[in-house]
Protein backbone atom coordinates (compact mmCIF):
# COMPACT_ATOMS: atom_id res chain seq x y z
CA UNK A 1 0.00 0.00 0.00
CA UNK A 2 1.14 3.29 -0.69
CA UNK A 3 -1.41 4.99 2.38
CA UNK A 4 -3.66 3.23 4.43
CA UNK A 5 -6.40 5.57 6.29
CA UNK A 6 -8.40 3.42 9.05
CA UNK A 7 -11.75 5.66 10.34
CA UNK A 8 -9.00 8.75 10.31
CA UNK A 9 -10.45 11.97 12.09
CA UNK A 10 -8.94 15.43 11.80
CA UNK A 11 -9.71 18.39 14.54
CA UNK A 12 -7.90 21.44 14.23
CA UNK A 13 -8.90 24.61 16.37
CA UNK A 14 -11.26 23.29 18.05
CA UNK A 15 -13.03 22.17 14.47
CA UNK A 16 -13.54 18.77 13.09
CA UNK A 17 -12.10 19.19 9.41
CA UNK A 18 -12.29 14.96 8.35
CA UNK A 19 -14.24 12.67 9.85
CA UNK A 20 -13.90 8.86 9.86
CA UNK A 21 -11.98 8.69 6.70
CA UNK A 22 -11.25 4.74 5.07
CA UNK A 23 -8.98 5.24 1.91
CA UNK A 24 -6.51 2.52 0.73
CA UNK A 25 -4.42 3.27 -2.47
CA UNK A 26 -2.36 0.71 -4.03
CA UNK A 27 1.39 1.19 -5.31
CA UNK A 28 1.13 2.57 -8.66
CA UNK A 29 -2.68 3.63 -8.33
CA UNK A 30 -3.55 7.13 -9.31
CA UNK A 31 -6.53 8.71 -7.53
CA UNK A 32 -8.46 12.05 -7.64
CA UNK A 33 -9.27 13.57 -4.80
CA UNK A 34 -12.49 15.43 -5.75
CA UNK A 35 -15.19 17.70 -4.30
CA UNK A 36 -16.14 21.68 -3.90
CA UNK A 37 -14.28 23.82 -2.17
CA UNK A 38 -13.72 23.52 1.32
CA UNK A 39 -14.44 19.46 1.34
CA UNK A 40 -11.51 19.00 3.14
CA UNK A 41 -9.06 17.55 -0.11
CA UNK A 42 -6.26 20.20 1.06
CA UNK A 43 -6.31 19.19 4.44
CA UNK A 44 -6.51 15.33 4.06
CA UNK A 45 -3.04 16.36 1.78
CA UNK A 46 -1.32 18.33 4.73
CA UNK A 47 -2.09 14.94 6.79
CA UNK A 48 -0.43 12.83 4.58
CA UNK A 49 2.44 14.55 4.18
CA UNK A 50 2.51 15.22 8.00
CA UNK A 51 1.56 18.49 8.71
CA UNK A 52 -1.01 17.36 10.39
CA UNK A 53 -1.24 14.12 12.96
CA UNK A 54 -4.73 12.44 12.80
CA UNK A 55 -7.22 13.20 16.11
CA UNK A 56 -8.18 9.58 15.80
CA UNK A 57 -8.05 6.37 13.65
CA UNK A 58 -4.37 4.48 12.24
CA UNK A 59 -2.54 5.86 8.69
CA UNK A 60 0.37 4.92 7.43
CA UNK A 61 1.71 6.23 4.30
CA UNK A 62 4.94 4.81 2.64
CA UNK A 63 5.41 2.63 5.36
CA UNK A 64 5.67 4.94 7.76
CA UNK A 65 2.81 4.51 10.46
CA UNK A 66 1.94 7.63 12.45
CA UNK A 67 2.26 8.04 15.62
CA UNK A 68 5.01 5.13 16.26
CA UNK A 69 7.83 6.75 14.87
CA UNK A 70 9.52 10.62 13.94
CA UNK A 71 8.47 11.38 10.66
CA UNK A 72 8.37 15.01 9.10
CA UNK A 73 11.57 15.46 6.56
CA UNK A 74 12.00 11.68 6.71
CA UNK A 75 8.66 10.89 4.90
CA UNK A 76 8.74 14.25 2.95
CA UNK A 77 11.31 13.53 0.83
CA UNK A 78 9.40 10.39 -0.28
CA UNK A 79 6.46 12.86 -1.34
CA UNK A 80 7.04 15.45 -4.32
CA UNK A 81 4.15 18.00 -3.62
CA UNK A 82 2.54 20.94 -5.79
CA UNK A 83 0.40 22.91 -4.17
CA UNK A 84 -0.51 26.90 -4.08
CA UNK A 85 0.65 26.73 -0.13
CA UNK A 86 4.08 25.81 -1.24
CA UNK A 87 4.37 28.20 -4.04
CA UNK A 88 3.63 30.53 -1.68
CA UNK A 89 6.80 29.84 0.53
CA UNK A 90 9.06 30.03 -2.67
CA UNK A 91 11.84 32.98 -3.23
CA UNK A 92 10.54 34.89 -6.21
CA UNK A 93 13.65 36.34 -6.98
CA UNK A 94 15.12 32.79 -7.37
CA UNK A 95 15.36 31.80 -10.77
CA UNK A 96 13.58 28.79 -11.69
CA UNK A 97 16.92 26.49 -12.25
CA UNK A 98 17.41 26.85 -8.87
CA UNK A 99 13.83 26.40 -7.64
CA UNK A 100 13.80 22.87 -9.39
CA UNK A 101 17.26 21.93 -7.57
CA UNK A 102 15.91 22.95 -4.44
CA UNK A 103 13.74 20.01 -4.45
CA UNK A 104 16.43 17.67 -4.22
CA UNK A 105 16.83 19.02 -0.64
CA UNK A 106 13.23 19.50 -0.01
CA UNK A 107 13.92 23.27 1.31
CA UNK A 108 12.45 26.45 0.39
CA UNK A 109 15.77 27.96 -1.38
CA UNK A 110 18.85 26.97 -2.38
CA UNK A 111 21.29 26.89 0.77
CA UNK A 112 23.43 23.30 -0.16
CA UNK A 113 25.84 22.92 -3.03
CA UNK A 114 24.28 20.71 -5.39
CA UNK A 115 26.23 17.92 -6.90
CA UNK A 116 26.63 17.75 -10.61
CA UNK A 117 24.69 14.87 -10.74
CA UNK A 118 21.78 17.32 -9.25
CA UNK A 119 22.35 19.84 -11.68
CA UNK A 120 22.41 17.34 -14.79
CA UNK A 121 18.75 16.15 -13.68
CA UNK A 122 17.38 19.70 -12.73
CA UNK A 123 18.61 20.29 -16.57
CA UNK A 124 16.95 17.03 -17.67
CA UNK A 125 13.67 18.02 -16.13
CA UNK A 126 13.38 21.22 -17.18
CA UNK A 127 13.58 19.96 -20.68
CA UNK A 128 11.33 17.61 -20.27
CA UNK A 129 8.50 19.71 -19.73
CA UNK A 130 10.12 22.30 -22.43
CA UNK A 131 10.78 24.46 -19.61
CA UNK A 132 14.70 24.62 -20.13
CA UNK A 133 14.82 28.19 -22.34
CA UNK A 134 13.24 29.75 -18.92
CA UNK A 135 15.71 27.89 -16.89
CA UNK A 136 17.74 31.35 -15.96
CA UNK A 137 14.46 33.50 -15.49
CA UNK A 138 13.60 34.72 -11.89
CA UNK A 139 10.46 32.78 -10.45
CA UNK A 140 8.41 35.77 -10.48
CA UNK A 141 8.53 36.34 -14.13
CA UNK A 142 7.44 33.22 -14.97
CA UNK A 143 3.74 32.93 -16.22
CA UNK A 144 1.33 30.66 -13.53
CA UNK A 145 1.84 27.55 -16.49
CA UNK A 146 5.48 28.04 -16.58
CA UNK A 147 5.60 28.03 -12.85
CA UNK A 148 3.13 24.83 -12.52
CA UNK A 149 5.66 23.07 -14.41
CA UNK A 150 8.84 24.35 -12.72
CA UNK A 151 7.21 23.02 -9.73
CA UNK A 152 6.40 19.66 -11.15
CA UNK A 153 9.86 19.28 -11.92
CA UNK A 154 10.93 20.25 -8.10
CA UNK A 155 8.81 17.67 -6.84
CA UNK A 156 10.50 15.56 -9.24
CA UNK A 157 14.06 16.20 -7.68
CA UNK A 158 13.98 13.28 -4.93
CA UNK A 159 12.47 10.26 -7.02
CA UNK A 160 9.31 10.51 -4.81
CA UNK A 161 7.18 7.24 -4.55
CA UNK A 162 4.30 9.33 -4.08
CA UNK A 163 3.68 12.63 -6.36
CA UNK A 164 0.90 15.44 -4.38
CA UNK A 165 -0.91 17.35 -6.89
CA UNK A 166 -2.91 19.99 -4.76
CA UNK A 167 -5.36 21.58 -7.65
CA UNK A 168 -2.04 22.26 -9.76
CA UNK A 169 -4.22 23.99 -12.87
CA UNK A 170 -6.05 26.27 -10.77
CA UNK A 171 -6.19 29.70 -12.77
CA UNK A 172 -4.58 28.87 -15.74
CA UNK A 173 -6.10 29.51 -19.01
CA UNK A 174 -7.30 27.04 -21.56
CA UNK A 175 -4.24 26.21 -23.40
CA UNK A 176 -1.34 26.59 -20.21
CA UNK A 177 -4.41 24.20 -18.08
CA UNK A 178 -4.03 21.94 -20.93
CA UNK A 179 -0.19 22.09 -21.54
CA UNK A 180 0.29 20.79 -17.43
CA UNK A 181 -2.18 17.79 -17.93
CA UNK A 182 -0.43 16.63 -20.96
CA UNK A 183 3.17 17.02 -18.32
CA UNK A 184 1.29 15.24 -15.63
CA UNK A 185 0.21 12.90 -18.16
CA UNK A 186 3.60 12.01 -19.45
CA UNK A 187 5.17 11.39 -15.64
CA UNK A 188 2.26 8.68 -15.71
CA UNK A 189 3.29 7.13 -18.57
CA UNK A 190 6.92 6.45 -17.10
CA UNK A 191 7.89 2.48 -15.94
CA UNK A 192 9.15 4.48 -13.28
CA UNK A 193 6.07 6.75 -12.31
CA UNK A 194 4.84 7.45 -8.56
CA UNK A 195 1.91 6.79 -7.56
CA UNK A 196 -0.26 9.77 -8.37
CA UNK A 197 -2.59 11.77 -6.23
CA UNK A 198 -5.08 14.85 -7.84
CA UNK A 199 -6.86 16.90 -6.12
CA UNK A 200 -9.60 19.05 -8.15
CA UNK A 201 -13.14 20.57 -7.92
CA UNK A 202 -13.32 20.71 -11.61
CA UNK A 203 -14.14 17.37 -13.41
CA UNK A 204 -12.84 18.61 -16.30
CA UNK A 205 -9.28 18.29 -15.49
CA UNK A 206 -9.43 14.56 -14.78
CA UNK A 207 -7.58 12.74 -16.77
CA UNK A 208 -7.46 9.16 -18.11
CA UNK A 209 -4.65 8.34 -15.94
CA UNK A 210 -6.65 8.51 -13.03
CA UNK A 211 -8.72 5.66 -12.79
CA UNK A 212 -9.66 5.89 -9.49
CA UNK A 213 -11.96 8.34 -7.50
CA UNK A 214 -12.71 9.44 -3.70
CA UNK A 215 -15.56 11.69 -3.28
CA UNK A 216 -15.01 13.98 -0.15
CA UNK A 217 -17.79 16.11 1.45
CA UNK A 218 -17.61 17.91 4.50
CA UNK A 219 -15.06 16.15 5.12
CA UNK A 220 -16.47 12.43 5.19
CA UNK A 221 -16.22 10.55 2.48
CA UNK A 222 -18.87 10.35 -0.02
CA UNK A 223 -18.40 7.61 -2.61
CA UNK A 224 -15.01 6.06 -3.76
CA UNK A 225 -13.69 3.34 -6.54
CA UNK A 226 -13.47 3.42 -10.17
CA UNK A 227 -13.44 6.47 -11.89
CA UNK A 228 -16.00 5.79 -14.59
CA UNK A 229 -18.37 4.21 -12.03
CA UNK A 230 -18.35 6.95 -9.48
CA UNK A 231 -18.60 9.91 -11.92
CA UNK A 232 -21.98 9.52 -13.46
CA UNK A 233 -24.98 11.57 -13.53
CA UNK A 234 -26.62 9.60 -10.80
CA UNK A 235 -24.01 9.65 -8.24
CA UNK A 236 -22.92 13.33 -8.55
CA UNK A 237 -26.55 14.64 -8.66
CA UNK A 238 -26.60 13.14 -5.40
CA UNK A 239 -23.35 14.30 -4.12
CA UNK A 240 -24.18 17.80 -5.26
CA UNK A 241 -28.12 17.21 -4.03
CA UNK A 242 -28.49 18.65 -7.24
CA UNK A 243 -29.77 17.22 -11.18
CA UNK A 244 -26.47 17.04 -13.09
CA UNK A 245 -25.36 15.51 -16.74
CA UNK A 246 -21.78 13.88 -16.85
CA UNK A 247 -20.65 13.11 -20.43
CA UNK A 248 -17.69 11.63 -21.39
CA UNK A 249 -15.37 13.08 -24.28
CA UNK A 250 -12.14 11.75 -24.94
CA UNK A 251 -11.76 9.69 -21.77
CA UNK A 252 -12.75 13.07 -19.70
CA UNK A 253 -15.35 13.71 -17.94
CA UNK A 254 -17.97 16.83 -18.48
CA UNK A 255 -20.22 18.15 -16.19
CA UNK A 256 -23.41 20.26 -16.85
CA UNK A 257 -26.81 20.99 -14.65
CA UNK A 258 -29.93 20.43 -16.04
CA UNK A 259 -32.61 22.93 -15.81
CA UNK A 260 -35.21 21.92 -12.82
Amino acid sequence: MSLELKDVSLKRNGKWILHHVDWQVKEKENWVLYGLNGAGKTALLNMLCSYYFPTSGEMTVLGHVFGKEALGEKLRRKIGLISAGLEKKLHAEDHAFEIVLSGAFASIGLYESPTDCMREKAIDLLKAFGSFKYANRTYETLSQGEKQKVLIARALMNNPELLILDEPVAGLDFLAREQVLETISSIASKPDAPTLLYTTHHAEEILPIFQHTLLLQEGTVFAKGDTKQILTSEMLSSFFNCQVEVMWRNGRPHLSKLQP
